[in-house]
Protein backbone atom coordinates (compact mmCIF):
# COMPACT_ATOMS: atom_id res chain seq x y z
CA UNK A 1 0.00 0.00 0.00
CA UNK A 2 2.82 2.38 0.89
CA UNK A 3 4.57 1.58 -2.40
CA UNK A 4 1.44 2.48 -4.36
CA UNK A 5 1.09 5.73 -2.42
CA UNK A 6 4.76 6.60 -2.90
CA UNK A 7 4.56 5.86 -6.63
CA UNK A 8 1.50 8.06 -6.93
CA UNK A 9 3.21 10.89 -5.13
CA UNK A 10 6.29 10.57 -7.34
CA UNK A 11 4.10 10.77 -10.44
CA UNK A 12 2.49 13.90 -9.02
CA UNK A 13 5.87 15.49 -8.32
CA UNK A 14 7.12 14.57 -11.79
CA UNK A 15 4.00 16.08 -13.32
CA UNK A 16 4.58 19.36 -11.51
CA UNK A 17 8.30 19.50 -12.36
CA UNK A 18 7.61 18.82 -16.04
CA UNK A 19 5.09 21.66 -16.06
CA UNK A 20 7.63 23.96 -14.38
CA UNK A 21 10.27 22.98 -16.92
CA UNK A 22 7.98 23.74 -19.86
CA UNK A 23 7.12 27.17 -18.47
CA UNK A 24 10.76 27.91 -17.65
CA UNK A 25 12.02 27.12 -21.15
CA UNK A 26 9.19 29.21 -22.61
CA UNK A 27 9.28 32.22 -20.29
CA UNK A 28 12.38 32.08 -18.10
CA UNK A 29 12.31 31.09 -14.44
CA UNK A 30 11.89 34.67 -13.21
CA UNK A 31 8.52 34.86 -14.95
CA UNK A 32 7.25 31.52 -13.68
CA UNK A 33 4.68 31.69 -10.89
CA UNK A 34 3.63 28.82 -8.68
CA UNK A 35 -0.01 29.37 -9.67
CA UNK A 36 0.90 29.05 -13.34
CA UNK A 37 2.80 25.84 -12.64
CA UNK A 38 -0.22 24.46 -10.78
CA UNK A 39 -2.52 25.30 -13.68
CA UNK A 40 -0.16 23.75 -16.22
CA UNK A 41 0.17 20.62 -14.09
CA UNK A 42 -3.56 20.36 -13.51
CA UNK A 43 -3.30 20.60 -9.72
CA UNK A 44 -4.01 23.20 -7.07
CA UNK A 45 -1.52 25.89 -6.10
CA UNK A 46 -1.56 24.50 -2.56
CA UNK A 47 -0.56 21.07 -3.87
CA UNK A 48 2.54 22.57 -5.47
CA UNK A 49 3.50 24.20 -2.17
CA UNK A 50 2.73 21.02 -0.23
CA UNK A 51 5.10 19.03 -2.44
CA UNK A 52 7.98 21.50 -2.79
CA UNK A 53 7.56 24.00 0.02
CA UNK A 54 8.58 27.04 -2.00
CA UNK A 55 9.68 28.18 -5.43
CA UNK A 56 13.27 27.48 -4.38
CA UNK A 57 12.31 23.92 -3.53
CA UNK A 58 10.75 23.52 -6.96
CA UNK A 59 13.91 24.96 -8.54
CA UNK A 60 16.01 22.35 -6.73
CA UNK A 61 13.79 19.56 -8.04
CA UNK A 62 13.88 20.96 -11.58
CA UNK A 63 17.67 21.25 -11.58
CA UNK A 64 18.07 17.70 -10.27
CA UNK A 65 15.70 16.38 -12.94
CA UNK A 66 17.68 18.09 -15.70
CA UNK A 67 20.93 16.52 -14.50
CA UNK A 68 19.40 13.05 -14.18
CA UNK A 69 17.69 13.19 -17.57
CA UNK A 70 20.78 14.53 -19.33
CA UNK A 71 23.05 11.81 -17.93
CA UNK A 72 20.48 9.12 -18.76
CA UNK A 73 20.21 10.39 -22.34
CA UNK A 74 24.00 10.41 -22.75
CA UNK A 75 24.22 6.86 -21.43
CA UNK A 76 21.47 5.70 -23.81
CA UNK A 77 23.17 7.34 -26.79
CA UNK A 78 26.48 5.65 -25.95
CA UNK A 79 25.11 2.12 -25.69
CA UNK A 80 22.66 2.33 -28.60
CA UNK A 81 25.34 1.40 -31.13
CA UNK A 82 26.74 -1.73 -29.53
CA UNK A 83 30.48 -2.12 -29.99
CA UNK A 84 30.84 0.68 -32.54
CA UNK A 85 32.92 3.15 -30.54
CA UNK A 86 32.81 5.92 -33.11
CA UNK A 87 29.03 5.68 -33.61
CA UNK A 88 28.38 5.72 -29.87
CA UNK A 89 30.72 8.65 -29.29
CA UNK A 90 29.17 10.57 -32.17
CA UNK A 91 25.61 9.96 -30.94
CA UNK A 92 26.42 11.08 -27.40
CA UNK A 93 28.39 14.14 -28.49
CA UNK A 94 25.79 15.20 -31.04
CA UNK A 95 23.01 14.82 -28.48
CA UNK A 96 24.91 16.96 -25.98
CA UNK A 97 25.68 19.73 -28.49
CA UNK A 98 22.10 19.78 -29.79
CA UNK A 99 20.60 19.78 -26.29
CA UNK A 100 22.81 22.64 -25.17
CA UNK A 101 21.83 24.65 -28.25
CA UNK A 102 18.11 24.06 -27.75
CA UNK A 103 17.80 23.85 -23.98
CA UNK A 104 18.97 26.85 -21.93
CA UNK A 105 18.78 24.79 -18.75
CA UNK A 106 21.26 22.19 -20.00
CA UNK A 107 23.54 24.87 -21.40
CA UNK A 108 23.59 26.61 -18.02
CA UNK A 109 24.43 23.36 -16.24
CA UNK A 110 27.21 22.36 -18.63
CA UNK A 111 28.89 25.72 -18.99
CA UNK A 112 28.35 27.23 -15.52
CA UNK A 113 26.74 30.19 -17.30
CA UNK A 114 26.84 33.26 -15.12
CA UNK A 115 25.33 36.67 -15.33
CA UNK A 116 21.77 37.71 -16.02
CA UNK A 117 19.00 37.96 -13.48
CA UNK A 118 17.46 34.50 -13.83
CA UNK A 119 16.94 33.20 -10.30
CA UNK A 120 17.23 29.59 -11.48
CA UNK A 121 20.86 29.92 -12.58
CA UNK A 122 22.40 29.37 -9.12
CA UNK A 123 20.51 26.09 -8.80
CA UNK A 124 21.73 24.96 -12.22
CA UNK A 125 25.32 26.19 -12.22
CA UNK A 126 26.16 24.75 -8.80
CA UNK A 127 25.54 21.38 -10.45
CA UNK A 128 27.97 21.90 -13.32
CA UNK A 129 30.74 19.98 -11.58
CA UNK A 130 28.29 17.23 -10.64
CA UNK A 131 26.94 16.79 -14.15
CA UNK A 132 30.43 16.74 -15.68
CA UNK A 133 31.45 14.05 -13.21
CA UNK A 134 28.27 12.10 -13.89
CA UNK A 135 28.73 12.46 -17.65
CA UNK A 136 32.31 11.23 -17.35
CA UNK A 137 31.17 8.13 -15.50
CA UNK A 138 28.96 6.60 -18.22
CA UNK A 139 31.51 7.51 -20.91
CA UNK A 140 34.37 5.91 -18.99
CA UNK A 141 32.39 2.79 -18.10
CA UNK A 142 31.17 2.40 -21.69
CA UNK A 143 34.55 2.75 -23.36
CA UNK A 144 36.24 0.55 -20.75
CA UNK A 145 34.01 -2.35 -21.77
CA UNK A 146 34.84 -1.80 -25.44
CA UNK A 147 38.59 -1.33 -24.93
CA UNK A 148 39.23 -3.84 -22.13
CA UNK A 149 43.01 -3.81 -22.52
CA UNK A 150 43.36 -0.08 -21.99
CA UNK A 151 44.95 1.50 -18.96
CA UNK A 152 42.12 2.76 -16.73
CA UNK A 153 43.91 5.99 -15.82
CA UNK A 154 44.63 6.72 -19.48
CA UNK A 155 41.01 6.06 -20.39
CA UNK A 156 39.83 8.32 -17.55
CA UNK A 157 42.02 11.14 -18.82
CA UNK A 158 40.79 10.58 -22.40
CA UNK A 159 37.13 10.58 -21.34
CA UNK A 160 37.58 13.74 -19.27
CA UNK A 161 39.34 15.43 -22.20
CA UNK A 162 36.48 14.57 -24.57
CA UNK A 163 33.87 15.94 -22.14
CA UNK A 164 35.83 19.17 -21.64
CA UNK A 165 36.23 19.62 -25.40
CA UNK A 166 32.50 19.18 -25.91
CA UNK A 167 31.80 21.84 -23.28
CA UNK A 168 34.30 24.22 -24.89
CA UNK A 169 32.45 23.91 -28.19
CA UNK A 170 29.17 24.63 -26.43
CA UNK A 171 30.62 27.81 -24.94
CA UNK A 172 32.22 28.93 -28.21
CA UNK A 173 30.81 27.07 -31.24
CA UNK A 174 33.13 26.95 -34.23
CA UNK A 175 31.01 24.96 -36.66
CA UNK A 176 27.63 23.27 -37.00
CA UNK A 177 26.50 20.64 -34.52
CA UNK A 178 26.97 17.92 -37.14
CA UNK A 179 30.48 19.01 -38.12
CA UNK A 180 31.60 19.41 -34.54
CA UNK A 181 30.13 16.07 -33.47
CA UNK A 182 31.85 14.26 -36.33
CA UNK A 183 35.23 15.86 -35.60
CA UNK A 184 35.03 15.26 -31.85
CA UNK A 185 33.90 11.66 -32.36
CA UNK A 186 36.94 11.03 -34.55
CA UNK A 187 39.16 12.60 -31.89
CA UNK A 188 37.50 10.51 -29.17
CA UNK A 189 38.25 7.31 -31.07
CA UNK A 190 41.87 8.40 -31.48
CA UNK A 191 42.24 9.17 -27.76
CA UNK A 192 40.58 5.94 -26.67
CA UNK A 193 42.66 3.88 -29.08
CA UNK A 194 45.85 5.60 -27.92
CA UNK A 195 44.89 4.86 -24.30
CA UNK A 196 44.75 1.19 -25.22
CA UNK A 197 48.27 1.28 -26.67
CA UNK A 198 50.22 3.70 -24.48
CA UNK A 199 49.88 3.39 -20.67
CA UNK A 200 49.09 6.60 -18.85
CA UNK A 201 52.12 8.28 -17.28
CA UNK A 202 51.94 10.70 -14.41
CA UNK A 203 54.98 12.43 -15.84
Amino acid sequence: MNEVRDAGRQRLRDQIVVAARTLTVDRGWDSVRMGAVATAAGVSRQTVYNEFGSKAGLAEALARREVDQFVADVRAALVAHGTDVRAGAYAAIRHTLAEAAANPLIKAILTSARGGSDELLPFLTTRSGLVLTEANGPLLDWVATLVPGADRAALRFAADSVVRLVVSHIVLPGASVEQTARALADLAVHLFTRAAIIPHSAG
